[in-house]
């Protein structure tokens, strides 16, 4: 039976969620919430696909906050002795050495201070990233090169390094990176089926999509005939009608959407917290409605990143017309960007951190790894995110800091989690033992969207009432 807490926070979590469908109906996502092991709250609204509205268990398409998922994987093998931090990767992959790679260890790439950054180095086209062994190849062939932005302490591998910690993955456990997934993290937690780097065809209808797709939602879930996945030329307007993708684009905020901000328990927060970042000539009185763009510029802020740093991590040469949210792409393997997962199992896992590795009686990451994987490591700033307040991502091992600007950062400490391109994002707090884990088929990126942040600031605030 619920705690009167747990209730609580479940009634203000569907209103907050209903709140944040803002203007975007029927598209909506899911928010679950952890705490000692137990689910204390869920909400889901709006409809997923044509065909299936929104539960904790559908599955979405999570961009990097599948990240958290993979380095997690690689924790628990740490754990069981198949992989060492302070390893070089060459030492389990020969081929990696090539091109100044030999002494690149497993605990740089996981701090994002390997120099493997640089998506347009391997490749010329984004479709190349559905072909799993020739991304391989290409990172075998990597050389890893400095920042223009000499002050940053890490450059955030947004793309590469998931072939490389997916590669290195396969090499050890000698089984693809699905089945090892399974084998050492979701089947001991229960989650086999709701996990994946690489859907499997008989679900790829079941991922939830933009609503922009609903229309031609068949015809993107079309599977690949066996002559395309083997590279033959396909008819080639067809071929570009289905991976045709448009960035999502900051829109003009409506009278409606100002005043849900306005409600939102952490609106009184942010006014202050724009105001301590702007100089008295550009503080905006309290009287004029903080919009969108103003909430977002908070936590993410491009103003001090080196635009080539972040083209190079983030936009493979002809990305614009590629779309993660085809049958073939959901298909692929792509650990650093269509890790597909629901919303229960992403807090599952998180669950699982939260309580220092162990999960029902299981111990899947030992308590030394545990404390080694959980400690900030980079203070600095980044090359790559724009991370603001302050500009660092406080990398632990493969995770970063808790995007908040209304808690005090000895409470921060303690917490720390993924994102998503998307906006998604999961992730744990070790002194409340909690888990969150927010999904969403939104079209937005997480700098034209506020949901993340308005989610996090609501549950922290909420949660010192438990």
């Amino acid at each position: 039976m619920p705690t009167p807490q747990a209730s609580t926070l479940q009634q203000k979590l569907t209103q907050l969620m209903q709140e944040l469908q803002l203007e975007d109906m029927p598209a909506g996502g899911c928010v679950v919430v952890y705490q000692d092991g137990q689910l204390i709250a869920q909400t889901c609204i709006g409809e997923a696909t044509p065909y299936q509205a929104w539960d904790k268990q559908t599955l979405s398409l999570n961009f990097s906050t599948g990240k958290g998922v993979l380095v997690t994987l690689i924790h628990v093998l740490v754990s069981n002795q198949l992989l060492d931090y302070q390893q070089r990767i060459a030492h389990y992959w020969p081929k990696f050495a090539a091109n100044g790679k030999q002494d690149i260890r497993l605990i740089d790439v996981l701090m994002h201070r390997s120099g493997l950054f640089n998506i347009q180095q391997i490749t010329h086209s984004a479709d190349d990233m559905i072909h799993w062994e020739l991304m391989l190849e290409r990172i075998e062939q990597l050389a890893p090169q400095a920042t223009f932005n000499d002050n940053a302490e890490s450059a955030y591998s947004a793309l590469v390094s998931g072939w490389v910690l997916g590669g290195l993955i396969e090499k050890v456990t000698a089984m693809p990176l699905n089945e090892a997934l399974a084998h050492y993290l979701t089947e001991p937690l229960g989650i086999a089926d709701s996990v994946y780097f690489g859907v499997p065809a008989d679900k790829v209808d079941q991922v939830a999509t933009l609503v922009k797709n609903f229309d031609d939602f068949d015809e993107l879930m079309r599977l690949p005939v066996a002559s395309e996945a083997d590279g033959a030329d396909i008819n080639s307007e067809q071929k570009t009608a289905k991976r045709r993708s448009t960035k999502p684009k900051l829109r003009l905020d409506s009278e409606e959407v100002l005043k849900v901000y306005q409600s939102l328990p952490s609106y009184g927060c942010w006014q202050q917290a724009q105001g301590a970042s702007q100089s008295q000539d550009d503080i905006k009185p309290n009287t004029q409605s903080l919009t969108t763009a103003d909430i977002a510029k908070l936590y993410l802020d491009m103003s001090h990143i080196k635009i080539q740093d972040f083209k190079y991590a983030l936009v493979p040469a002809g990305r614009s017309g590629f779309n993660y949210y085809t049958a073939e792409a959901l298909m692929a393997k792509i650990p650093a960007a269509n890790n597909v997962a629901s919303a229960q199992a992403l807090a599952v896992i998180y669950a699982m951190l939260a309580n220092k590795g162990q999960w029902q009686s299981k111990q899947l990451i030992r308590s030394e790894v545990f404390d080694t994987l959980s400690k900030i490591y980079i203070k600095g700033a980044d090359a790559i995110m724009p991370a603001t307040h302050p500009n660092s991502m406080q990398w632990r091992l493969g995770y970063h800091r808790l995007f908040s600007r209304c808690q005090d950062a000895d409470i921060l400490q303690h917490t720390f989690g993924h994102m998503g391109y998307n906006g998604s994002v999961a992730w744990c707090d070790l002194e409340r033992n909690m888990a969150v884990a927010y999904v969403h088929n939104y079209d937005v990126t997480m700098t034209t969207d506020i949901r993340q942040f308005a989610i996090i600031e609501a549950i922290l605030a909420w949660s010192e009432q438990f």
